[in-house]
């Protein structure tokens, strides 16, 4: 089997292009913004936050949680969001190169 294209680029590389595809809509923008703001974990604020249904603020979820952006915590029937301090700190060193 061949080497998929992103077996060409660094591990860094690779990862940092996974977060930023993941920033890359509004509504996650907001949704960040809105955790660091806060700075907590939220269960189901989040939904008020934004002028979005609750399946896609779920949807917009999942993808900050692939991409490592924010971490999800099961409490009681809910999950709570937070952001991930590790990955914001890969950014910070990335981008302060």
């Amino acid at each position: 089997m061949g080497a998929s294209k992103t077996d060409h680029f660094t591990d860094q590389q690779n990862q940092i292009a996974i977060i930023a595809k993941a920033l890359g809509h509004p509504a996650r923008i907001a949704i960040i913004e809105y955790l660091l703001k806060v700075n907590a974990c939220i269960c189901s604020d989040i939904v008020d936050e934004l002028p979005l249904a609750q399946p896609t603020v779920s949807q917009h979820l999942k993808e900050l949680k692939n991409a490592g952006l924010i971490k999800g915590n099961i409490e009681g029937n809910s999950i709570c969001y937070c952001i991930n301090e590790k990955t914001f700190d890969l950014l910070k060193e990335y981008f302060s190169k």
